[in-house]
């Protein structure tokens, strides 16, 4: 509790040296906080930009807060667009851990020591991070791995701060609108859910696994993307243990210019990997960062992309697929009244939004891209753009679809990296073009038969005893019986009275024709 009180007091004094009550002072409403924060300030000029201070506040509160920031710089929905840019600069290195404890962990979790279940163990770490470290070693057969440890005392630093959080959170709630409306306390159950996952490496090994089968046992594929396969030997919740990958950083273009990769296609392969993880498999890595992406450099797979980092994943379900699909291409069409429908077929805002009126707010987000040369719009910032537009008329925006969108803004800068002239959209139609023939198309309709084909021919056989029990149950219930007899009458009157009408009709016609032939 003492720690804790200490641990807020330090955090209040962090936030005052980089003068962070400044980027709420505008924001609040409540008199007493307003002129608490301005005696506070002394009436001091920022030197910095804000988002400049707010990630140096961060860093200097440690780990979990850097953590933070990363994903707070994914809510550009909800912060500035110029902190959400400085935000993506927070560094998650930070000094390594005893290697001991390294050594001490790895025989807790596996039940022997690493210098005993590995042929070679490199003691030093080659990487470490805020929630774990990375040590090389080598297999008794002789594969190369990469051991992925847990940083030993995580879950309690990080519930402390958390709880933390959540405190300062609902502060900043009740302190004005502004504060309300950018919802804290569920930025901070959100973090809180991506933060826990990746304090568990089994969950982490699971992602890499799914995401390697998705690139290695379907056709087609293999050449898209490199997934290190898992040893689950030697996993368990604070080891994961995977091959060890050697290739060129994504965002080292000189060396891979050096080295001969063909920058245009490796551009487009990016996009074409996104997109199939998205549409294809509704799966797909969501923290596709430059330090997480690698390419091969080897003979047998030179010019691969190579994935690193499964901590934070996305996934789609076949309406979230349906939807987004359906949405880029009428952007692309720039059919402005089908992007309202969907949003309001969705459910996503409320039934009775007028559909003209979205349609608007839609036109004015997408038709000043279309003005540009196709290569310099960027498809990420539209959807940014939508997701802001979408809260005038609440729109809840759904976790996945912000990791979608953080993960396309990811993608989109680095394949302008590798080709300034890339076009996003140019590039990706047809692959939503052709995606959607497959899902409405016959080939689509074939293998929804194959996926019920299963269910089927474990009911068909049930039929004439679901249908006898039916009628045995018809014949126990006479009132209900009775009903669908007067039901009959009804429509029997019915039928009488039609036949009188159409005979007095056809009658008036007859004789309506005979008197003018006279």
């Amino acid at each position: 509790m003492i720690a804790s009180f200490f641990r807020f007091f330090y955090i209040c004094y962090i936030a005052l040296k980089y003068q962070l009550d400044e980027l709420v002072l505008s924001g609040i409403r409540h008199p007493f906080a307003y002129r608490l924060l301005r005696l506070v300030r002394f009436g001091r000029k920022p030197k910095l930009e804000r988002g400049v201070r707010l990630r140096l506040a961060l860093e200097a509160l440690g780990p979990v807060f850097v953590k933070f920031g990363q994903v707070l710089s994914t809510r550009r929905d909800l912060i500035p667009a110029d902190v959400a840019v400085e935000l993506t600069y927070l560094q998650d290195r930070v000094p390594p851990f005893d290697s001991q404890l390294s050594v001490r962990s790895i025989e807790q979790a596996l039940g022997e020591s690493p210098y005993t279940l590995f042929k070679h163990f490199e003691t030093d770490p080659v990487a470490s991070a805020s929630i774990a470290q990375v040590h090389f070693a080598v297999l008794h057969d002789g594969r190369e791995v990469a051991v992925k440890v847990l940083r030993p005392g995580m879950r309690e630093v990080i519930d402390k701060d958390l709880a933390l959080m959540g405190l300062m959170a609902g502060m900043v709630e009740r302190l004005g609108p502004d504060g309300r409306r950018l919802r804290p306390r569920e930025v901070v159950a959100e973090f809180e859910k991506y933060l826990h996952d990746e304090l568990d490496l089994i969950r982490e090994a699971s992602n890499c696994s799914q995401l390697r089968r998705n690139f290695t046992d379907k056709s087609g594929r293999e050449n898209l993307l490199i997934v290190p396969e898992v040893h689950w030997d030697y996993c368990a919740n604070t080891v994961f243990t995977m091959d060890r990958m050697r290739g060129i950083p994504i965002n080292q273009v000189e060396r891979l210019r050096e080295a001969g990769v063909d920058l245009k296609d490796l551009a487009r392969k990016g996009v074409e990997i996104f997109f199939t993880q998205v549409f294809s498999d509704g799966f797909f890595h969501a923290d596709m960062h430059p330090g997480n992406i690698r390419v091969s450099d080897a003979a047998d797979s030179f010019g691969r992309y190579i994935a690193l980092d499964f901590g934070i994943v996305g996934s789609l379900s076949e309406f979230d697929k349906n939807y987004l699909a359906q949405n880029f291409l009428a952007f692309f069409r720039r059919d402005y009244r089908r992007v309202a429908q969907l949003h309001i077929e969705s459910g996503w805002v409320p039934p009775d939004t007028r559909e003209e009126e979205l349609e608007g707010a839609v036109r004015a987000v997408c038709e000043p891209y279309f003005d540009r040369p196709l290569s310099q719009i960027s498809l990420g910032q539209v959807l940014l753009r939508l997701f802001q537009t979408s809260r005038r008329f609440n729109v809840e925006i759904q976790p996945q679809l912000v990791l979608l969108q953080k993960t396309l803004l990811n993608v989109e800068g680095m394949g302008r990296d590798l080709d300034p002239e890339l076009d996003l959209w140019d590039t990706a139609k047809p692959y939503l073009e052709r995606w959607m023939y497959q899902r409405v198309g016959p080939q689509g309709l074939i293998q929804r038969i194959k996926q019920e084909a299963p269910q089927w021919s474990q009911m068909l056989p049930q039929l004439p005893r679901l249908v006898f029990e039916q009628l045995n149950r018809l014949d126990h219930q006479p009132e209900l019986i009775e009903e669908l007899r007067e039901l009959r009458r009804a429509q029997q009157r019915t039928a009488r009275v039609l036949t009188a009408v159409c005979a007095v009709l056809a009658a008036a016609i007859v004789v309506s024709l005979w008197a003018l032939t006279r």
